[in-house]
């Protein structure tokens, strides 16, 4: 990650929706942001080196609440959003690193017992264990019922459990040192009869070297569970609790996804203004144009139409306004606009570009490539498309 000269905007910090300690970490983060130099051609090796960082300079804390090593009392989605939006402005492989642990650890957070709970957050807020949320398999994506890992007591009288089946699109796949795996304990009972399970690396039959190429490399692979023994202890929450977990989960983290989403949106404008008034043409600079005028005007509209979402979402959530369900269609607008929106930012950003703009190795060219997954994953915008347009007939 090279260092940059711009800097993302704080104009919307002064909403009612942020507190002192959202506009803290706005002030503070920028600067250490841009100072890491992470060199990001190994997408796993930086992301290795991206937690050390995160974790060395208590960034962190934000993933975990304060009785385990947090920074605030309890996981708070407005600063969730704070920190996505400014570490994807420099760098989303940053953003990424810093999103997985708290995704990684949230049902840990949620559901854990204080032992499970005592074992593992410290360790993620310091940086010391990576975490990873493995729910997807190849015929269950969207449609989490489907799922076919099973989990089954042991047959021995340890009282453990034993894992079978295939998960996939797992990001951190390969170097976590601990997954959040969700399985049938209850074939019949639909998602009514799932569980979630802490899966150590190196648990007996857990084989996660199966790694996933992208587009924009991030490290993901597909995790295959045969006879995978886990102990009595590694259910998390209660057993046949584990779709509600899962969904509490993304709850939390879906408006950070927008948050994400902004900040590449953000760096995208923030660098197609500075092209528009160095690049020279027919005597003028391109920003002196009535046409780019225009359309870094829709830009600017559509990040911040993306950005009031986003915030009332994490702030509804945060202090509990509306019933879960209005909470659960605030966080599915956020995550459906900023995602499409920053999309169509980034797209005319590049064409403002030109030929730049499809260079590999430019700022914009990455940011094409970075944001195309964010419109899929933790719920595609067809899904939130549903939850909105049930919610609109009710």
């Amino acid at each position: 990650m090279q260092p940059t000269a711009l800097v993302p905007s704080t104009e919307h910090l002064a909403l009612p929706f942020f507190e002192a300690a959202h506009r803290d970490i706005a002030a503070r983060l920028p600067e250490w942001a841009n100072a890491q130099g992470v060199d990001e051609t190994d997408d796993r090796a930086a992301c290795h080196d991206w937690v050390r960082r995160l974790g060395e300079g208590g960034w962190l804390r934000y993933c975990v609440a304060a009785e385990h090593g947090g920074a605030l009392p309890r996981l708070d989605s407005r600063a969730l959003v704070v920190l996505r939006e400014t570490l994807a402005f420099y760098s989303p492989l940053a953003d990424f690193s810093f999103a997985m642990q708290g995704l990684g650890s949230g049902a840990i957070s949620l559901g854990g017992t204080p032992a499970q709970q005592a074992a593992y957050l410290p360790e993620v807020a310091r940086g010391g264990k990576i975490a990873a949320f493995a729910l997807s398999e190849p015929d269950a994506g969207s449609d989490v019922a489907a799922m076919q890992t099973e989990a089954v007591p042991s047959a021995d009288s340890a009282g453990g459990w034993r894992l079978n089946g295939t998960k996939t699109w797992i990001s951190n796949g390969g170097m976590a040192d601990f997954y959040c795996v969700f399985a049938k304990t209850d074939r019949q009972a639909g998602s009514r009869g799932i569980t979630a399970f802490i899966v150590d690396k190196g648990a007996s039959g857990l084989d996660d070297s199966a790694h996933i190429h992208v587009m924009a490399p991030h490290p993901l692979a597909t995790l295959r569970l045969t006879d995978c023994a886990v102990a009595g202890d590694a259910p998390l929450g209660e057993v046949n609790g584990g779709f509600k977990l899962a969904m509490q989960t993304l709850d939390i983290f879906r408006a950070s996804v927008a948050g994400a989403a902004l900040g590449m949106a953000r760096r995208a404008l923030a660098e197609a203004i500075a092209h528009a008034r160095r690049r020279n043409m027919f005597g003028h600079t391109l920003a002196d144009f009535q046409l780019t005028q225009a359309k870094l005007g829709e830009m600017a509209a559509l990040v911040d139409a993306g950005a009031l979402l986003t915030y009332r979402a994490a702030w509804m959530r945060d202090t509990q306004q509306g019933s879960m369900k209005e909470r659960s269609v605030a966080a599915a607008m956020a995550k459906m606009t900023a995602t499409e929106n920053a999309q169509r930012v980034i797209d005319m950003a590049l064409q403002m570009h030109g030929g730049l703009g499809v260079m590999v190795g430019s700022k914009v060219e990455s940011l094409y490539r970075d944001i195309r997954s964010l419109r899929i994953y933790e719920g595609a915008t067809e899904v939130q498309q549903l939850i909105i347009g049930k919610a609109v007939l009710q």
